[in-house]
Formats: structure tokens, C-alpha cells, sequence
């Protein structure tokens, strides 16, 4: 279940977006809907999610020599929580 959630998105924006609105970036694996996500986040951390938006950004292209390829693609999710709780994201 853990592999499923990636790794947390902690950028300047996405701090931004924990201090203003309660909303938590994640890294999620794009085969996940909304529903598997929300339920993910609820049993992992034990918070209640108000909502789930998500989006998968452009696949990075790379090249190796004469060879082009890309990086593998995967899908952002931004999960909104209740005012009152917070996801401990980095260890104290």
C-alpha cells in the first residue's frame, strides 16, 4: 500500500499550499483514481480528506547519445484536509 504513494512534493509552491490551504502534494502512481487515492491518505495518516485533485504533468523527454527516450510517467495528486489536522511529512 505504501508504494503506492511515491514520495511527498515539497517545493517552495507546495509549502505555499500547506501553510495557506491545507493541501498536500504527493507523487502517487498513475494507475490510482480519486477514490483509492482519498482512501490511501485516510488509512496511511489518519486524516479526514476533503478532496482529491489530481494531474499528470508531460513526460520528460531524455536523450542518450543518438537515443531519445523519456523519464516514467506518473501522476501528481493535491489532497486537501481538514482544517485542523496536519500530515507529518519530514521526521522530527
Amino acid at each position: 500500500m505504501i508504494d503506492l504513494i511515491k514520495h511527498p512534493v515539497l517545493t517552495d509552491k507546495s509549502v505555499r499550499l500547506i501553510e495557506t490551504h491545507n493541501q498536500y502534494r504527493f507523487d502517487v502512481d498513475p494507475r490510482l483514481t480519486k477514490p483509492q487515492i482519498r482512501a490511501l491518505v485516510q488509512s496511511l495518516f489518519g486524516v479526514q480528506v476533503l478532496a482529491v485533485n489530481t494531474h499528470r504533468p508531460p513526460r520528460q523527454q531524455r536523450r542518450l547519445g543518438a537515443f531519445v527516450g523519456g523519464k516514467p510517467r506518473y501522476k501528481r495528486a493535491i489532497v486537501t484536509i481538514a482544517k485542523e489536522q496536519k500530515i507529518q511529512l519530514l521526521p522530527q
